[in-house]
């Protein structure tokens, strides 16, 4: 038997098994696939982790940190936790192997980012959390951890107490188990299969329904993050991709093409705008007029029945080095990216940015990108504390699918969030010390009736209605096809073949009935409401945010308290 059990083989997940095991803790890893997920198989130019400067003279501190975390919804004791837990966390990645980029002295050079006052951003290049995760896996594996693959987690078990067990379902043998445990960490990511457009990889899907069917707290569900992203092979086109200035450019069904930004904006905008793309990449309606009257424009294309897409192989119309504003000059000059054409640039600029696209069938020499506007993370999920606890004792959320950020973020923060909150995780687990009990046989699985043509309609709505534009009939509609679905729950057994797909089924319907709760409620607010959004079981409320209480900066009482607890 195992007293914990981790859900999840992404940066999260693992950074808390690994923690665990180090501690003497006996943990299962339990995952749907070691390969998959969003860790492992996304990026973008130069994906960020953002973290307390370590570089340069520019002053920073842990309080101003969180401060840049603290929006009005979000909780500032979280954002605290994830300041100050930013450095120990992002030193341990570097010892376990995760190559940022220092200086002669050994400074860890920072850059700006998106939400971002200073320069805290770092990247190890476009796969940093690929590369957390290998770290991560590797000092796991060399603890010996025990790892269940090719389960599916689809139901938190309880008692009068709390957690008691987690049924998963064997994939490979299309069977059920029951696994008892005292704690339960679900770092199942964020919930991407609810859209149809969005840059998380294919083998991202969530698992939010746990938490909700167990009865915890979703916050700030309404927040999401949407943004520029090519569609075949799915990448956020921030940094490089944008500020090289490539080509946005329309084609109709007879093969014409637009210069749309241009025709819209005029050429000094659409340039400018382009090029702050870069560092704003996500759909900001504070940004309009500004770089997020790009992403409605792309948006207007597609409604035209036209494709989008990114060309790399001329420059945009009316493009000079002499015509560009200070700022992107100077960045392209002190780059020494002042090639003739975008493509050339970008070879310039951020060579893997290019290579991860060609390693993919795409040349950006020779081919265009198709994009769209994409989902491409949930800033809200399962409402946690400041141990990543829910309200349900014994079960922890950590990663993307739990809600600790509100309608803005700073770039990178998210990876920082799942090596901080995982930490913690780990430490109040060994800290409380909860008993596992035995518990009886799974009972029956009821799940609601459909198949992967239902899963696409979902996905299709998801995306038309509850996007960067969202519409409140629609959104009514979904959410009552939601609540119909629900009501026609059947038994279903593991033999049937059907069944991983109306799991997956499951989880959507769920998932989204909880999100659309919560976007209806924000669209009926009065602007400018403040506090966090609290949801639970369909019904959504605004809260004040925590605010972090006690926090104690004398030295010597910290010392005696770390003594006393340690003893």
């Amino acid at each position: 038997m195992y007293r914990t059990v981790v859900v999840g083989s992404g940066c999260a997940g693992l950074n808390c098994a690994d923690l665990l095991a180090e501690q003497g803790e006996e943990v299962l890893l339990v995952t749907e696939n070691m390969s998959a997920g969003t860790s492992r198989n996304t990026g973008s130019d130069k994906q960020t982790y953002y973290k307390l400067s370590l570089a340069g003279n520019e002053g920073d501190s842990i309080g101003e940190m969180a401060r840049d975390l603290s929006y009005p919804d979000v909780h500032a004791d979280i954002a605290l936790c994830e300041a100050a837990g930013s450095v120990p966390s992002f030193l341990r990645l570097c010892s376990l192997g995760v190559a940022f980029p220092r200086n002669s002295y050994g400074e860890y050079v920072g850059y700006q980012t998106d939400h971002d006052t200073r320069t805290r951003a770092t990247s190890a290049g476009p796969l940093t959390s690929k590369y957390m995760t290998e770290a991560l896996e590797r000092a796991l594996k060399a603890r010996h951890i025990s790892i269940l693959d090719h389960a599916l987690a689809f139901r938190v078990v309880k008692d009068t107490d709390g957690v008691c067990a987690l049924d998963v379902y064997h994939s490979d043998k299309q069977k059920t188990e029951r696994i008892p445990c005292a704690n339960l960490v679900l770092a199942t990511g964020g919930p991407a299969h609810i859209y149809r457009d969005r840059v998380y990889p294919e083998s991202q899907h969530g698992m939010s329904s746990l938490a909700f069917q167990a009865g915890a707290k979703g916050e700030n569900l309404d927040c999401w993050q949407y943004g520029i992203a090519s569609t075949g092979f799915r990448w956020n086109l921030s940094g490089s991709y944008q500020q090289v200035m490539p080509r946005y450019v329309s084609v109709d069904r007879q093969g014409r093409e637009y210069d749309f930004l241009t025709q819209a904006l005029g050429k000094e905008r659409a340039i400018a705008y382009t090029f702050l793309k870069g560092y704003q990449w996500p759909f900001d309606p504070d940004k309009i007029p500004g770089s997020s009257e790009i992403d409605l424009l792309v948006s207007r294309e597609l409604e035209l029945g036209r494709k989008v897409y990114l060309d790399y192989l001329h420059n945009p119309q009316g493009f000079s080095f002499e015509g560009l504003n200070t700022e992107a000059r100077t960045y392209l000059e002190n780059s020494g990216a002042l090639q003739e054409t975008p493509v050339q640039r970008l070879l310039r600029l951020n060579p893997p940015a290019y290579q991860l696209f060609a390693s993919h069938g795409t040349d950006l020499i020779k081919d265009m990108l198709s994009i769209s506007v994409c989902a491409q993370h949930h800033n809200g999920g399962i409402a946690v504390d400041i141990n990543w606890q829910t309200s349900v004792p014994g079960l922890y959320v950590c990663g993307e699918a739990a809600g600790t950020f509100g309608r803005k973020r700073p770039g990178g923060s998210a990876l920082n969030s799942t090596q901080v909150g995982s930490s913690r995780a780990a430490a109040h687990i060994m800290k409380n010390r909860r008993i596992t009990k035995s518990v009886c046989d799974i009972e029956p699985v009821y799940l609601v009736r459909g198949s992967q043509d239902t899963i696409s309609a979902l996905q299709d709505r998801m995306t038309r209605s509850a996007g960067h534009f969202r519409d409140k009939k629609e959104m009514l509609a979904l959410r009552k096809k939601c609540e119909d679905l629900l009501a026609q729950q059947e038994i279903a057994k593991p033999t049937d073949k059907d069944f991983l797909i109306r799991l997956f089924l499951q989880d959507i319907v769920i998932t989204q009935y909880e999100v659309l709760s919560a976007m209806l409620f924000a669209a009926q607010e009065q602007s400018g409401a403040q506090g966090v959004l609290e949801t639970y079981h369909g019904f959504s409320r605004r809260i004040p945010a925590r605010q972090a209480k006690d926090r104690d900066l004398w030295f010597e009482r910290v010392w005696r308290k770390e003594r006393e607890t340690t003893l």
